[in-house]
């Protein structure tokens, strides 16, 4: 990683205004501030985005607003109020890139589609997130993350075998998916602008976002085929591949991918070299089909054996292995720390440890700035648009910042 400071970052100079709340745009607009993007986030007065009321768990502040919105400026604004129209005209003549994933239809009803506004800023790309895309008999269904892991079939894929078994991811996936293509989708369109001299509009939704993810089980069920069974953290079609318990109580992960990896388990790991030809388990396929049989042997083996040994053991065969990690585990993760991934960022009640964006490049040091309080830039920025200050009072008085 270069050692000046002063190494120019990849969207320095790019200005993004995002109307955003929750978990998607928030995601993508964060992404883009690492890569050196100055990112007005505009928030209700008063209340702001409600992502920073879901918890307190970091110093008081809310986890999910902490991990999404470090490096950006919040402006508060009623964007419904009649003055908000001259701030939003001015915003907008000199940004890059607008992102906004208000309820359905509500930019439109602003006068914020690409379509109202590509004429006056020819050059403005406009991202707009929603659950289930603009156009459609969905578009204009509510979508929150459970939801379209439902609508996306994800559920189906999850949790322990029967319906009962069904289980959620237990992050965002469905936000973070849409987030990652609405953050691709910027970089190419500014990408594209370069070229044509033209902004463009960008029409992500959460549901093809995750469909898109669901590739493997969605072929893997091709013409009817019976779908990929749930397997709780288990592979749903190779075995072993999942957890399994030690005799200290803990769990290793692991996982097997052909048959010199199964031939090496047998002997290095199970001390069982007769296993590795045993008819029921001389392929993938009937080790899959007679799992439970399997499993009884794998658990016996381990049984006399701490986490630790068994890890020994399969790194010594070569068997790809895993801790499993609870969040705690994963603060003091040793790769994490010895690859100097965690710095310090500012927030309104301290300091904080912030992950380093996964990607490191050589070439610059991502930007990694503070959490920003409800409004905290509002006088700044206007100061910038060319507002006065007793014109800025008056709109605080108002209510309109």
């Amino acid at each position: 990683m270069t050692d000046s400071p002063q190494a120019p970052r990849p969207l320095d100079g790019v200005t993004v205004v995002s109307l955003e709340h929750a978990i998607a745009a928030p995601f993508c607009t964060r992404q883009l501030a690492d890569l050196g993007a100055r990112v007005i986030k505009v928030e209700r007065p008063e209340v702001g985005d409600f992502a920073r009321n879901y918890d307190e768990r970091v110093d008081g502040m809310a986890s999910h607003f902490v991990w999404t919105n470090r490096s950006k400026q919040s402006l508060t604004l009623n964007v419904k109020a009649k003055e908000a129209d001259e701030i939003l005209e001015r915003l907008l003549s000199e940004a890059d890139v607008l992102v906004q994933n208000l309820a359905p239809g509500a930019a439109a009803r602003l006068g914020l589609s690409f379509q109202a506004l590509h004429e006056r800023f020819p050059r403005l790309i406009v991202c707009d997130i929603s659950g289930y895309g603009d156009d459609g008999p969905y578009r204009q269904k509510k979508a929150y993350d459970l939801l379209i892991q439902s609508e996306a079939g994800f559920l189906s894929t999850t949790g322990a075998p029967g319906e009962a078994g069904m289980a959620k991811a237990g992050c965002s996936i469905a936000d973070i998916a849409a987030g990652m293509y609405a953050y691709t989708g910027i970089l190419s369109a500014l990408m594209l602008r370069d070229r044509t001299g033209e902004g463009s509009h960008i029409d992500v939704s959460m549901l093809e976002s995750l469909v898109e993810w669901m590739g493997y089980p969605m072929y893997y069920a091709y013409q009817g085929a019976e779908p990929p069974p749930r397997a709780g953290a288990s592979h749903a079609t190779i075995y072993p591949y999942g957890p399994f318990p030690a005799g200290d109580g803990q769990a290793v992960m692991l996982g097997l991918q052909n048959e010199r990896e199964w031939q090496a388990f047998c002997d290095v790991v199970l001390h069982d070299v007769e296993l590795a030809t045993d008819p029921r388990f001389v392929s993938n396929s009937l080790r899959s089909a007679n799992r439970d049989e399997l499993r009884e042997l794998i658990c016996q083996a381990f049984s006399s054996l701490g986490a630790e040994e068994v890890i020994a053991r399969l790194e010594q065969a070569q068997i790809a292995n895993a801790h499993v990690n609870d969040m705690h585990g994963v603060w003091d993760h040793p790769q994490l720390k010895a690859r100097d991934r965690w710095v310090e960022v500012g927030s309104p009640t301290g300091r904080l440890p912030a992950l380093l964006p996964p990607g490191r490049n050589s070439g610059y040091r991502p930007q990694m700035g503070a959490v920003p309080a409800l409004g905290e830039h509002s006088v700044s920025i206007l100061g910038d648009l060319g507002y006065g200050a007793e014109h800025i009072q008056r709109l605080k008085a108002q209510g309109v910042i």
